[in-house]
């Protein structure tokens, strides 16, 4: 059998990791074995939070919009089921981006609702 020679492999998958950890600290940027751990929980983290991302923003857009309906005299949950009554599809985060940049325009959905 003949033998099979893989420093060029290892050496490309060493140089990917390490690219990957630029901008870590210490070590963490500079050793393969430390690295590629780091490299490993970097995008675990970043699996985790792009789907918590998705509630913080949610929640975000929730405070935002109850904010705007208490200086209109309304609560978040009342708002809410009014639009829903009224027939009107604004999603949290169009109302959001109303309550924050036209607040006119906020001001008559909370009327309407």
């Amino acid at each position: 059998m003949a033998r099979v020679k893989r420093g060029v492999q290892a050496k490309a998958r060493h140089k990917k990791v390490l690219k990957q950890a630029k901008g870590f600290r210490g070590a963490r940027s500079r050793t393969y074995k430390v690295a590629k751990q780091a490299v490993m929980r970097a995008g675990q983290y970043a699996y985790r939070d792009r789907r918590v991302k998705k509630r913080v923003f949610r929640s975000l857009w929730i405070v935002r919009i109850n904010a705007a309906a208490r200086e209109n005299g309304l609560t978040y949950s009342k708002l809410i089921a009014g639009l829903k009554k009224a027939n009107i599809d604004l999603d949290r985060k169009v109302l959001a981006s109303i309550a924050v940049n036209d607040k006119e325009a906020f001001f008559s959905d909370c009327r309407t609702s």
